[in-house]
């Protein structure tokens, strides 16, 4: 059986779902077998799109107009059709002539799946080699410091002439989580008898 998925970015009625429905039609999904979301492709939550992946069995298609229509990255796209491969559900685009029932349209989703793996592996070295940049000129990843300069050296001397740490946060204003951190990260002895 062929069951098919439509989406449109918008929910307002300037977009529609016509052009696909009529593709879908003629490619031969029965309309009552037609899934539809009216939401963008970077959002998870598309109930057209789960209640279609539960609806087919073993030996179905389903079918999309486009691809972009189906997944928000070439990631998301491979990881719902390898959802549907353990369904034991094929695919098939109609614009783009993918069909893994056919050995072409399976040696394609591969290139697809390889193709998605180097983006991965460049992603993770670009980032790398950003991170590895910086530590060369002296910066460090993640949020700064949230305690710093003048207002450090002063929780610090109050630190050390006595006061709680408890006492500290309400008179400075900060988080004790916050102050926590920033005594581990300046290394402040733990062994300090201020509770």
């Amino acid at each position: 059986m062929l069951v098919g998925y439509m989406r449109v970015s918008s929910e307002s009625d300037r977009q529609s779902t016509d052009l696909q429905r009529d593709a879908l039609l003629a490619a031969g999904v029965d309309i009552r077998h037609l899934f539809e979301d009216r939401a963008s492709g970077a959002k998870d939550d598309r109930s057209g799109l789960t209640n279609a992946l539960d609806f087919v069995r073993p030996g179905d298609v389903l079918v999309v107009w486009k691809l972009d229509r189906l997944g928000r990255s070439l990631s998301h796209l491979l990881s719902i059709i390898n959802t549907l491969k353990e369904k034991q559900v094929a695919f098939r685009s109609l614009t783009e002539g993918m069909d893994t029932t056919t050995p072409s349209g399976e040696l394609l989703f591969h290139v697809f799946g390889a193709l998605a793996q180097y983006e991965r592996a460049l992603i993770k070295e670009r980032v790398l080699a950003g991170l590895t940049a910086a530590r060369k000129r002296g910066r460090i990843g993640g949020r700064p410091p949230a305690i710093m300069g003048e207002k450090l050296e002063a929780i610090i001397a109050a630190l050390n002439s006595g006061m709680s740490k408890a006492a500290v946060c309400r008179n400075f204003g900060v988080k004790r989580t916050t102050l926590i951190e920033t005594l581990a990260r300046i290394g402040w002895p733990s062994s300090n008898p201020n509770p």
